[in-house]
Order: C-alpha cells, then sequence, then structure tokens
C-alpha cells in the first residue's frame, strides 16, 4: 500500500511524467485518463491560471536600484513576482480597514531566500471562526477560497477579491509564517505552515498589550516550482520597485521601510519624479511634470513620451501593468482637449486620438469599488466607468497645463512631418513629357535641356486660355505652355491637409511645373518650367487669383520667391479708347490712368468710343496676338526686395494676421494704386496695391452700409426696381437679366437671383420688412428658404411697402455710382429708418465680420419721434415678424448685449410634450433630424430619450408633439425642457460692424448708437430735399412764366414763328430776354460709353449751326418751340397764369413746412403700412386657425360674391380687399359714375416736369398719402373683365393712337437709359376728371339687375400714352387744389390683370399721376368714374379697333355676360 500512496505534488513542468520511472508500457486505463483533481493540486498542476508564468520571461521593465529608478531588460518569473505582490497588497488592504496604519516594513533576505512583510493596524481577529472551527488567521491563510471581500452590497476600496491572495503564496512557498497581534483582545498569534500549505503547526497563541495591533507574513519560495536556485538579482530589483510602489500610493501617513531603511518615497509626486529624474537624463531638457489631485481616490499626473504611449497605474494599490478602464478615463479627457487645440492650431492636422495618446506617459493611483480585473494577475481593470464609485473629472486648469507642456508643439511638428511625408507623394519631376492632366498646353522643351527658359501661362477659365492660344501662335510653342485654372486657387495657408492632397489643381501645378514639396530652390534648373506667369482678368477677382498663386508658391516653396523672373504676370487692357473719325487706338491698364487720360481731354471724351475690357474673353484673338507681339511691355515681373514681401504675403492671407490685416484694411488710400509702366513689381506693392483692392470690394460685398442696411448686391436689385418702376410682377430670372444689364453686375446671375429671393423672403427668422414681393415659392421657415423653387418659376415685383421707406423724392439726391461709363446705383439709399435694425444682418469679410439682430420697425419709427421731440431713445430689444418664443437680455458686456432666444414648449400631460415654437434661425427642419436623433438614440447618448413624435407643422408653425416615458420627462423636467430639447440660442450685439455714410468701416456697441447716427444723416436730406424742391419750383414758375410772355408775344404778332429759320428765331428769344433752358443730356461717362449716342447728339447739335456759331443752342428754348399750336389760344394763357398762382402757394407753403414735419408726415405713413402688415398677419394667422379647427375654407372668400369670380384681378402685397373709399356706394346707388372728359398730353419734357413737381409736392402741403409722389401705378385699379364689349365704346382718336402705344416691354426699352432723378414712365401724366360729367350708361334698371358688379368700386385704369389732343391745363392741375385723398381713403392698389395690357383696348383712358388722388374731386363718386374716349360715335359708324398686345403675356379671354361695361352698349 505505501507502494501506492500518491507522490507529493509536482510543479507543472514534471506532471506530465509519472515520477520515478518511465512511462507505464501499453494503454493508459480509463482512471489515468480522465482524473480529478484537488483545489490544491489544480494550482499547483495549472500555475499559470492563478499567478500567471512560471516559467522566465525577458522584458524591459522599471526596476529600482540604487535608490533611483532603472528602466532596463530584466529576466524574471512572473508567478513568483505575483506571490510576493499578493502579501504587499494585503499590506496596502489594511490601510483601507484601518486608517491608523502607518508603517509597512518588508525584508528581503537573499541568502536566506526568505521575505516578510510587515503591517501595523488592526490585525487578523484570534478568534475561533464559528462555523468552519478553525482560528481566523488559519482560515484565510491556509485555507482556499476564504476572503472578506465576498459581500458585493459592502462598497470596498481593497485590491483583495477572489479569496486566492495569500493562499497562493503559501501554496507556492516551502514555508510560511503569519503572526498578528490582536490588540482588541490582547492575543498574539503565530502559526507556521510547510511543504506548498500540505502541512501545519499548530497555532501559538500568547498574550499581548492592548495597544498591540499589526500583522507579518514571512515565507520562503519554493524557487524549485519557478525553476529557480536562489533569488536573482532581477527579481529582487522588481520587488524592491513594488515596494517603492506601495510607498508612492499609500500617502505619506504611511511610513514604508524596504531592508530597515526607508524608502525616500512619501507621496505619489515623489515616487512620479523618480521616473521621470531617469529618464530626463538622456534628454536637453527635463521631463514637465503636471500633477493634480481631483479628489480622495484620484491622483493623476502627466508628462511627455517619444511616440509610444507609457502608462502607470494603480488601483487600490495594485499596479496595472497593463492599464485598464481607469487609465481611459484620464486619458481620454486630456486626448480630446489636446486635439481639440492641435486642430484648431492646425487645421491640416486632423489629429486622431491615437496621435495624441502617443505622445503621453499617465501615471494614476486610483481606489475603486470592488474592482474587477482581467485574470487573477490583475494586471487590467476591466471595471465601467459608472462603477468606479467616484468621478474622475479633470479640471480646465490642469489641461490648460498639460497643453502647454509641449505636447501641442510635439504634435504640431509631428503633424508637419506627417503632412510632408505625404505631400511628398505628389511631387513632380523633372521629365520631358507629362501625361494624364486635362487641357494643359505642355511647352515642346518644357522638362528638357532649355527648360529654365520655358513659361508656363496660368490662365483664369479656358475663354482665357483661348486668348493666350491664339497669342502663342505669334512666340511659338516650344517655349510656352498654357493651363486654364478652374476658378479660384486653394488658400493652402489656412487649408486642411486632406484639402490639400485632394485640390487637383494645386497637384496639377506640382507636376506642371516639376515641383518637389519641401525642396530648397536657388534656382529654377530643376524645374519643367523656368517662369511662372499669370494671365488673369484686370478686375478685382483676377488681382485675388494672382494673390492666391503667390501665396501658394510662398507657403510651400518661398526661396522660389527670391529667383529673379520666377513669378511674372501678364497684364492687358482694362479700356481701350477708340477714336470715331482716324480709329487711334489708345490702351489704358488701369482706372487712374485712364481718368488721367481723360481729365487731359477737359473731362469729355466726345469723338472717342470707349471699350470696357474687363475679362479676357472680351478681348479678340487677334489682339492676343497683337499683345504677344509686343510681350514685353505686357509682361511684368514679380521682385523679392526683402523680408518685408513675405510678411505682407502672410499679412493677405493668414489667419493668424487678422488684426494686422484690419489695420492694412483701415489704412487704406484709394489714390494709392499700382502703376502699370513698370517693369517690376514688388511682392510687397503687389499686396499694399493691387490685392488691398479685391479685399476692400469683398468687405464691400460683405458687410452693409449703415445709411440704408444695404449689401451692393442688394442696392443695384433695389435701383433697378426703382428705375423699372417695378410694380407689375415679373419673373425672377428675367429681373435678374434687367438688373445685370442695368446696374453694371458682374458676377453670377445664380448669386444674384438668391439675393432677390433673400429680398423677398418673409417668412419667420428672414426679413421684418420684405422690399420686394414673394409671389410663389420663396422658401419657408422648413429649410429656412432652401427650399424655395427655381428662379424661372417664381415671381416677383416691389412690395407696396419699400417705396415708403425710400421716398421717391430723395432719388434725386444720392450719389450715383458710374461704371462702365453707365450711371449705376447710388452709394446708398437714405431710407426713413434705418433698414438695418429692421431686417437685420449677417456677413464676413476680410478682417471683419458682422451680426445684427433684427429689430421691430415700430421700435425704430417711435425712437425716431422722440429724437425728433429731443427726448431720450428707449433701449430696443431684437424682434422677428410672427416669432412667437422669447427674447430675452441675458449679459450686458462692454462688448455688447447677449440674448436668448428661447421657442415654446409645455406639457400636454405626464408623457406628451408640444413645442409650438422654435428659436429664430433653427429650422423646422434640422428640428425634425434632432428630434429622430432622440428617438433612435446618437454618439453621445446611445439610449433613446423619447419614444415618438408626431408633426402639425405648417409652411408658416412649427407643432410637434413629443411622447416619452415618465422617467424621461422628470429627467427632463429637472434639466429644464427648454435646455434639453435644445429650444435655446443666443444672439448678441456685440459684432455689429457697419460702413458708415463716410463708407468707413465701424463698429457699433448698440442699436441706439446706429440710429442715433442714422438720424442726424437723415435729417440733414430732409433739408436738402426742401431746398431741392424749392430750386425745382422756382425753376418751373421761370418757365411758366417765359411760356407765357412767348404765347402772348406769339398772338399779339411780335414774335412771328413761322416761315422762319430756326437759328433767327432763337436769337430773337435770346434778344427779348427769354431764358434758356437745356434740356437734360446724358453725362459725359454715358456718353463716352456709347458712340452710337455720341453720334446722335452730334447730329443734333449740327442741325443749327448758325444758331451754335451765334452763342445758342437748339435746345436751350425747346421747352418753348415745342408747344402745341393748341396752346396759341386765351384758355391756354388763363390756364398758366392760373398755374403760375398755383405754383406760388406752393412754394410759400413748402417754406413754410420744416423737415421735421415732412419726417413726421412720411413716418405716419410707414406706420399705416406697417399696420397693413400687422393685420395681413393677424388675418392669415385667424384664417390657419379655423382650417385647422375646420371651421372654414382653405381660403378666404370675398366678401361680396360675384360671378365668374376667377377674372377678377389679383392684388398687390397685403391689400387684399377694397378700402373704405372704395367700398362708398355713389348717389343714387346703382348710377355709374360720369364718364371723364378727354384728356391731353402736351408733349414737352418741361410740362411732364411740371407735373411731377406738382405731384411730388401735393404729399406735403396736403394731407395725401407718400403712395402718391412714389408709386404712381400703385394706385391705379386695374380693370379685367369685359374688354371685347368695352373696345367698341373707343373713339376713332383713340384707335389711331393705337399706333403709338407702348407694350409693357417697349416701356422698359424706352428706359434703357434713365437719369437717376427720373422715370421714364408713361403713368407720370397727372390726368384727372373734372367734376360733374354724366356717364353715358344704361338705364338704371338695367343696373339694378347686376347688384354685384355695381358695387365694385372701380378707379381710372393704366393706359399707355393718350392720344394727342388739346386739354386745359386748369382742368389737368384742377384736382390738386382740392388736395389729394388721405390714405384712410385711397383706393387700394390693385395689381394688373395679364388680361389688361396696354392694348387698344386701353386707349383713352386717364392715367393716375404720380401725386393724383383717385378721390381727389371731393365726393366719392369720383373715384368710380370710367374714363370716356372724345366723341361717341354712332354704332355703325365704329370701326373694329386695333389691338396692340404685349409680348410677355397674350392670353384670351372667355367671352362673359357680367361684364362691368355692359351699361356702355346701346
Amino acid at each position: 500500500m505505501a507502494a501506492e500512496k500518491k507522490l507529493p505534488l509536482q510543479s507543472s513542468a514534471t506532471h506530465n511524467s509519472v515520477i520515478g520511472g518511465p512511462p507505464a508500457p501499453g494503454k493508459k486505463t480509463i482512471e489515468e485518463i480522465y482524473q480529478k483533481k484537488t483545489q490544491l493540486e489544480h494550482i499547483l498542476l495549472r500555475p499559470d491560471t492563478y499567478i500567471g508564468s512560471v516559467e522566465k520571461h525577458a522584458q524591459t521593465l522599471w526596476v529600482y536600484e540604487n535608490g533611483e529608478m532603472v528602466h532596463r531588460p530584466v529576466t524574471y518569473v512572473p508567478g513568483l513576482y505575483k506571490i510576493f505582490d499578493e502579501i504587499l497588497v494585503n499590506a496596502a488592504d489594511n490601510k483601507q480597514r484601518d486608517p491608523s496604519m502607518d508603517a509597512v516594513k518588508v525584508e528581503i533576505d537573499v541568502n536566506a531566500n526568505r521575505i516578510s512583510i510587515y503591517n501595523n493596524g488592526d490585525g487578523v481577529p484570534v478568534e475561533i471562526h464559528q462555523e468552519e472551527g478553525v482560528y481566523v488567521p488559519e482560515l484565510i491563510f491556509g485555507h482556499l477560497l476564504t476572503s472578506s471581500n465576498y459581500d458585493d452590497n459592502v462598497k470596498k476600496t481593497t485590491g483583495g477579491r477572489n479569496g486566492y491572495g495569500a493562499k497562493l503564496t503559501n501554496i507556492f512557498s516551502t514555508e510560511f509564517i503569519i503572526e498578528t497581534a490582536d490588540g482588541k483582545r490582547q492575543k498574539r498569534y503565530k502559526q507556521v505552515f510547510t511543504d506548498n500549505m500540505g502541512n501545519k503547526s499548530d497555532p501559538s497563541i500568547t498574550k499581548c498589550k492592548a495597544g498591540e495591533n499589526w500583522t507579518k507574513v514571512t515565507f520562503r519560495p519554493d524557487l524549485a516550482k519557478f525553476n529557480m536556485t536562489y533569488l536573482e538579482e532581477d527579481v529582487v530589483a522588481l520587488m524592491k520597485k513594488r515596494v517603492l510602489d506601495l510607498a508612492g500610493t499609500l500617502g505619506k501617513n504611511v511610513k514604508v521601510e524596504l531592508n530597515g531603511q526607508r524608502l525616500p518615497v512619501k507621496t505619489f509626486a515623489d515616487y512620479v519624479n523618480l521616473y521621470l529624474q531617469s529618464a530626463s537624463k538622456s534628454r536637453p531638457e527635463p521631463l514637465p511634470r503636471i500633477a493634480e489631485k481631483a479628489n480622495d481616490r484620484w491622483e493623476i499626473c502627466v508628462s511627455l513620451s517619444e511616440g509610444q504611449f507609457q502608462q502607470v497605474s494603480f488601483v487600490n494599490g495594485i499596479a496595472t501593468i497593463k492599464g485598464g478602464t481607469h487609465v481611459e478615463c484620464v486619458t481620454n479627457q486630456i486626448t480630446n482637449h489636446i486635439m481639440t487645440i492641435v486642430n484648431k492650431k492646425n487645421k491640416n492636422a486632423n489629429l486622431k486620438a491615437h496621435n495624441v495618446r502617443s505622445h503621453l506617459w499617465v501615471f494614476v493611483n486610483a481606489l475603486i469599488d470592488n474592482p474587477a480585473f482581467d485574470s487573477q494577475t490583475k494586471e487590467t481593470l476591466t471595471t465601467r466607468q459608472g462603477s468606479f464609485g467616484s468621478k474622475c473629472e479633470l479640471s480646465q486648469e490642469f489641461l490648460k497645463k498639460v497643453a502647454k507642456s509641449g505636447v501641442v508643439n510635439t504634435l504640431l511638428t509631428w503633424a508637419d512631418f506627417k503632412q510632408s511625408k505625404e505631400l511628398k507623394k505628389t511631387d513632380g519631376a523633372k521629365r520631358q513629357r507629362i501625361t494624364g492632366i486635362p487641357k494643359l498646353e505642355d511647352a515642346n522643351d518644357a522638362g528638357g535641356k532649355n527648360s529654365d527658359k520655358c513659361t508656363l501661362i496660368l490662365t483664369e477659365g479656358d475663354s482665357a486660355k483661348a486668348l493666350a492660344m491664339a497669342g502663342i501662335s505669334v512666340v511659338g510653342r516650344n517655349f510656352y505652355g498654357v493651363f486654364p485654372l478652374r476658378g479660384k486657387l486653394l488658400n493652402v495657408r489656412e487649408a486642411n491637409h486632406k484639402q490639400i492632397l485632394d485640390n487637383a489643381e494645386i497637384q496639377n501645378i506640382k507636376q506642371i511645373l516639376g515641383l518637389q514639396h519641401g525642396k530648397e530652390y536657388d534656382s529654377v534648373k530643376g524645374l519643367r518650367y523656368g517662369h511662372l506667369m499669370i494671365m488673369t482678368d484686370q478686375d478685382h477677382d483676377g488681382s485675388h487669383i494672382k494673390g492666391l498663386l503667390i501665396n501658394f508658391i510662398h507657403t510651400f516653396w518661398p526661396s522660389l520667391l527670391k529667383v529673379p523672373s520666377f513669378m511674372v504676370e501678364f497684364i492687358t487692357p482694362l479700356l481701350k479708347a477708340t477714336h470715331n473719325k482716324n480709329k487711334t487706338v489708345l490702351s489704358f491698364y488701369s482706372m487712374p490712368e485712364y481718368e488721367a487720360w481723360r481729365e487731359s481731354l477737359g473731362g469729355n471724351s466726345n469723338g472717342w468710343s470707349i471699350k470696357y475690357y474687363k475679362g479676357l474673353g472680351t478681348s479678340k484673338s487677334e489682339e492676343g496676338k497683337e499683345y504677344f507681339k509686343a510681350i514685353d511691355k505686357h509682361k511684368k515681373d514679380f521682385v523679392w526686395m526683402n523680408e518685408q514681401d513675405g510678411d505682407a504675403i502672410e499679412l493677405a492671407f493668414s489667419k493668424k494676421k487678422i488684426e494686422a490685416r484690419k489695420n492694412w484694411l483701415r489704412q487704406f488710400e484709394p489714390d494709392n494704386y499700382l502703376d502699370q509702366r513698370e517693369k517690376l513689381i514688388k511682392y510687397s506693392d503687389f499686396i499694399n496695391k493691387e490685392l488691398i483692392l479685391f479685399s476692400r470690394a469683398d468687405l464691400q460685398r460683405s458687410i452693409p452700409s449703415m445709411v440704408d442696411g444695404l449689401k451692393p448686391g442688394q442696392r443695384k436689385i433695389l435701383f433697378c426696381a426703382f428705375k423699372r418702376n417695378f410694380v407689375k410682377q415679373a419673373k425672377v430670372a428675367q429681373f435678374v437679366g434687367y438688373v445685370s444689364e442695368k446696374s453694371a453686375y458682374h458676377h453670377g446671375e445664380q448669386s444674384l437671383s438668391t439675393t432677390i429671393i433673400g429680398m423677398a423672403q418673409d417668412f419667420v427668422g428672414s426679413n421684418n420688412i420684405n422690399l420686394l414681393q414673394p409671389e410663389g415659392q420663396f422658401g419657408t421657415r422648413h429649410q429656412g428658404g432652401k427650399d424655395h423653387a427655381s428662379a424661372r418659376y417664381i415671381f416677383t415685383c416691389l412690395s407696396p411697402i419699400t417705396r415708403f421707406l425710400f421716398p421717391k423724392d430723395d432719388d434725386i439726391l444720392l450719389d450715383y455710382l458710374n461704371e462702365d461709363g453707365q450711371s449705376i446705383e447710388p452709394a446708398w439709399y437714405m431710407p426713413i429708418i434705418p433698414v438695418v435694425l429692421a431686417n437685420g444682418s449677417e456677413g464676413i469679410g476680410t478682417g471683419w465680420s458682422s451680426y445684427i439682430p433684427n429689430y421691430n420697425p415700430k421700435d425704430i419709427v417711435a425712437n425716431v419721434r422722440r429724437l425728433l421731440n429731443n427726448e431720450p431713445m428707449q433701449p430696443m430689444d431684437p424682434w422677428y415678424r410672427g416669432f412667437t418664443g422669447r427674447i430675452e437680455k441675458s449679459a450686458t458686456k462692454e462688448a455688447g448685449v447677449t440674448y436668448t432666444v428661447t421657442g415654446a414648449i409645455e406639457e400636454v400631460n405626464d408623457t406628451t410634450l408640444k413645442i409650438t415654437e422654435l428659436p429664430v434661425r433653427r429650422w423646422t427642419q434640422d428640428y425634425k433630424e434632432f428630434l429622430e436623433s432622440m428617438m433612435t438614440g446618437n454618439d453621445k447618448s446611445k439610449e433613446p430619450f423619447i419614444k415618438d413624435y408626431r408633426e402639425y407643422n405648417d409652411d408658416k408653425t412649427v407643432h410637434f408633439e413629443v411622447t416619452l416615458t415618465e422617467e424621461n420627462m422628470s429627467i427632463a423636467r429637472q434639466e429644464g425642457l427648454e435646455k434639453k430639447f435644445k429650444l435655446t440660442t443666443s444672439i448678441g450685439t456685440t459684432n455689429m460692424h457697419l460702413f458708415d455714410p463716410k463708407g468707413i468701416i465701424k463698429k457699433y456697441d448698440n442699436s441706439e448708437q446706429i440710429l442715433e447716427e442714422f438720424f442726424h444723416l437723415r435729417y440733414e436730406f430732409y433739408e436738402k430735399r426742401k431746398k431741392a424742391l424749392l430750386n425745382n419750383l422756382e425753376l418751373q414758375l421761370l418757365k411758366l412764366d417765359n411760356q407765357v410772355r412767348f404765347i402772348l408775344g406769339v398772338v399779339s404778332g411780335e414774335i412771328i414763328v413761322n416761315n422762319r429759320k430756326r437759328a433767327d428765331l432763337f436769337l430773337e428769344l435770346q434778344q427779348k430776354g427769354f431764358t434758356p433752358m437745356p434740356k437734360k443730356t446724358k453725362g459725359i461717362d454715358a456718353a463716352a460709353a456709347e458712340a452710337t449716342e455720341d453720334e446722335e447728339e452730334d447730329e443734333q447739335k449740327e442741325e443749327s449751326p448758325e444758331a451754335g456759331k451765334r452763342g445758342v443752342k437748339a435746345s436751350d428754348y425747346e421747352y418753348l418751340m415745342s408747344m402745341p399750336i393748341g396752346s396759341l389760344t386765351l384758355e391756354k394763357v388763363q390756364e398758366l397764369c392760373a398755374e403760375k398762382d398755383k405754383l406760388d402757394g406752393e412754394v410759400d407753403e413748402l417754406r413754410r413746412t420744416s423737415p421735421r414735419s415732412l419726417w413726421l408726415k412720411e413716418l405716419d405713413a410707414l406706420e399705416e403700412e406697417l399696420d397693413k402688415l400687422e393685420r395681413k398677419d393677424a388675418e392669415a394667422e385667424e384664417m390657419r386657425i379655423k382650417n385647422n379647427a375646420g371651421a372654414g375654407p382653405s381660403r378666404q372668400a370675398p366678401k361680396k360674391p360675384r360671378k365668374n369670380a376667377s377674372n377678377s384681378s389679383s392684388v398687390i402685397g397685403s391689400e387684399k380687399t377694397v378700402t373704405e373709399a372704395g367700398q362708398k356706394k355713389t348717389k343714387g346707388g346703382s348710377k355709374r359714375a360720369p364718364p371723364a372728359k378727354k384728356n391731353t398730353m402736351i408733349e414737352s419734357d418741361e410740362d411732364d416736369d411740371i407735373h411731377d413737381l406738382k405731384d411730388r409736392l401735393a404729399a406735403y402741403n396736403l394731407d395725401s398719402s407718400p403712395d402718391q409722389t412714389v408709386m404712381e401705378t400703385d394706385s391705379v385699379v386695374v380693370e379685367q373683365q369685359g374688354r371685347q364689349k368695352k373696345q367698341a365704346s373707343r373713339t376713332a382718336a383713340a384707335r389711331k393712337a393705337t399706333l403709338t402705344v407702348l407694350s409693357d416691354t417697349e416701356d422698359d426699352e424706352a428706359q434703357n437709359y434713365m437719369p437717376p432723378i427720373e422715370e421714364d414712365n408713361d403713368k407720370d401724366l397727372n390726368l384727372m376728371e373734372p367734376k360733374g360729367r354724366k356717364g353715358r350708361g344704361r338705364k338704371p334698371a338695367n343696373e339694378k339687375a347686376k347688384p354685384a358688379t355695381t358695387t365694385r368700386k372701380r378707379g381710372p385704369a393704366q393706359s399707355s400714352k393718350p392720344v394727342l389732343s388739346q386739354k386745359l391745363i386748369t382742368e389737368v392741375l384742377k384736382p390738386a387744389e382740392n388736395g389729394g385723398s388721405s390714405p384712410e381713403k385711397k383706393v387700394r392698389k390693385m395689381r394688373d390683370s395679364p388680361f389688361n395690357k396696354k392694348s387698344g383696348s386701353m386707349l383713352g383712358r386717364p392715367t393716375n399721376s404720380p401725386s393724383g388722388s383717385e378721390d381727389s374731386n371731393g365726393p366719392a363718386e369720383t373715384t368710380n368714374e370710367v374714363a370716356a374716349a372724345r366723341t361717341r360715335p354712332k354704332r355703325e359708324n365704329r370701326t373694329k379697333a386695333v389691338y396692340v398686345l404685349s409680348d410677355s403675356e397674350i392670353e384670351e379671354e372667355p367671352p362673359t355676360d357680367d361684364s362691368d361695361f355692359d351699361d356702355e352698349e346701346d
């Protein structure tokens, strides 16, 4: 039996062989194959499961030798190291159980192969365990799976967990002694285990003092099981380092001794220093140390690492040599912070978290509740961050210190190196033939032995390439290559790395030139081309492209710019002047050069045709050949003088130079321009004299003027709308063409149509006052206006309110610009309130950006009134039309005020929320996507927060209903509903940059400051307006006086007109003292630009050579000579005298009117229009509510229905119904209003001027609306029914006049040239009806049959120019004496019907003058008058009317029985 006794357990190295002899012969028995082991046997058989490998490992680790940390290769057995660590961790754990513990003593006796670890503090209870029947020390040190850490309901911060720990040390020791003193029970305990815990002695229990508490474990490792014969030096060094770890993690209250000597480490910071001091020895500068104690459980220290992430971490005293979740928690915070900084500093870096980690060395000492590890070896913590039992949030101050430690600079350097490496992949090379680059026309000798003589011409687009190709046919293809650029080159200085790599243009240029990244060039020998020639348009954008190319070379190859003649430019003429007779051609390369030449002609360039060459595409191929024949004249070399050139380039293109760029732009001097006659151009001169013009223009395009709140593109649109008198709808696409033609717009049509659409948008968050009408889908708040229809589908026109904001009477005072010889928009318009505050503004330009919120126009008007009354202004808060949320002041700083904009959210019940408003400019679609992310989870929160949402939104309103759980509802309440659902944004007045009246960029602190500056300027303009109107009126008086004298002279025979030479007559008029009044002619620039017009003027001048010789011009007395023969009547003289008296009265009235009263009157009119807008919005909201409730139809029905309602005319703007004046019934109810008397138009411009002035003046001396002066055709009510029956009532004279009628398109053509203060509009005549004339309608009985027809009020219809016929001026001007109608009485403005163009059916009707009022004759019935023709002929004598239809819209009207003109038939 003794032979069958089990042999002592062996180590795993020999477990497969039978001890004492060779393997048994034959097959194994079932019992030998399938075995069961005890726990103890299993540990010894498979030790790697419990303590790690028992084989020797070689690894480079930190060890503690000679009082310092050393990083060196060591050979050790992980299992031996682990059994030592288990006892050490137990000693450390005791600090958590008994905070009074203050000593740990470790002795390592190599010679005796003995290790002892002592700690004071509470010892192990010396008491018998009632369930197990053994003493507790024996239980926990000599029995497996025993522990005090099994209760997971108790949060412990100890290292022990699984009940193996010290027992593993016992099992792998030949001797294991446990000693402990239990002061509470006054017992000292000692027990010895031997033979791998196989034998144990009886416990020795003696007495001890009451205050004596300590525990000591001494053991002799079973070296044979680790294939060792003695404790080797490397293992001892590791053990000493582990004792040092304990000293660093336990803190300064615990003294740690090793072999009788106290270790020099008292804190975690001391411990970290040992590492850093050792690592710094090989570095020129010591490593930084940034430490923070986040709280009682977390100590962190960070330093730098070189290319590999390093970490030293501890969890409850356990060294987690592979890290874990605690290290990730700390490292992620640091890497995210640094990553943000580096990517901000270098957009090209494109840094990722792992890039940052590889440069960090992190030290972490943490206490974690009930930690979980990947294995019993406890090398990696696996506990989730939410179960740590504490939070480790690094302070911003700590993170900033880490960022300043050098890691950011290291990463930036690394990023540059990485990018350079990648960019080198796209390098070019000097080779003769390159392929695969589309549109490249390579020089034949490029890349060859003569490559230094070759020139690559980079052109602005394909059309410029065509010109260059025509030119190099002269100089040959051997030394010249051409490559077209697509638009503007990338600003590589600010672009990220990916953008540069992905930019085909840049890679192509590198390949074509043979450029190599990072190479220093002192000559061009290594390149395929020796010269780079830039050939762009002569405009601002062309200068910008030149600058971007120079910036590209300077960023990557600054040495190339120092090579003489490498960078050159090719200039072409900006203007050419051709003499009309001898065809001499002069070329000008800059505007100042042209201006100087024109001055030399005395400012008069008549006889010369001027042609502007804004683009290279303007030049013909023949001209291109001429340019290249004189290539030396057109080629300019850029030259590098000194480092100032490099600074100038950086100033223009680097984001680091923002402040310097602002100062650069502030010092801009228009007269300081680049002299194109110089052969050499310094880079600094190019930047400071040419490129600055682009930067200035870019700024002007991006930031509006304080005066009118418009950017140049918007101003051009408004100018053309006023010039065209744009009250009739037209397609946006058509209007774009008109604007491009009439305002010298040089950019893309797409951007122009976008601007027009933006000016017409009226949804919440866009304009408070839209200057253009949105007729069609102009975008909604659903997508912030991006959902607008294409420009070819939508229509627009001027909003009715626009001319109330920009009075026509100011037009004469504005400073109109001139471009391409064409008079264009003014420097700024002068509204009656600052539109920039009403509609807000946003823009980013060179050096500056601007943001101005919208304000309530009524608040602005109220503050203007206060200023007029010398009262203090009330502070204004932002306001957005239609917005139903809250805008509250949240902070006031020196820079400005910040407002919090909040949407509307309310609780319906415990699980439902209703969102009825979003913050301003948060669009519905974007918010819907946000709600979807809350419903499905997102990157930040994987868990869905809401269950579902329902939509009840429409184009104008927001309505979401969100459902969520009660638990999430309470979470949302705690966080705040508005915050949780992102219903707040902030807007501020901290960035209110605008151009002031002098064109200088200025920062305004608040809206009141803008308003105050505007107020003084606007007040001056009212004074100027009054003065200009008085001057014009006095001129009209003088003209009337001369006309009366002239008529009397002709009638009396004193002046003979007939059968005389014009020259003699002009001379006689001069001798008799008649005042010469020359006709208004076009400006010199306009004449210079259009040679054909010059010739016409020359012909006109040559018409009367004799008169010209005698100093009298033919046009001086045109105002007298053009009076019709019918003027030579007594009645005409009486009329002119009456008109003169009337004008005298108006002059007196105007003299008595103050600028203040003028302004107040216009403010009243504007407020009335604003009220209309409010009423319209309120009606729309009321209708929407009715529709949503299912209570009403989708569209509001007219108040009085009528048959064939589809033919009723459309309405301009918000005026959907007829005003009170239009709704009054005439006396007699159904009687037709008296027809108009025959009207006469005298064809002289002078008479037109009389009417215009009188009309405009009517706005000031009477209570009429400004509408009468500014929107002539807006006040016309258009009749669109009954055209077929009505035409029979027209007279023969009217039928003849069809030949003189202009269609709408012809009207526009007639306005090709229009002086800024005049509108060539056929609606400018003041032809009103005299009272008392009866109509020729049918019997009242017939009318009674159609009450719906007769109740509709109708003003005079819009007509074309009337037939020439005589009418007394007193009758013409009579209505003005009675005063215009008040705004309450005027007829609402109606849109023109598409059926009612200026055709024959409209002839003979009077048209409203600019100031004539429909109600100017007193009673309301005058508003119903229908214009009559002259004498009504009998039916049988009538001839068929001739129609003249407009080209724009020709539609057939179905015959109808309920025409308004039924009663005109006999």
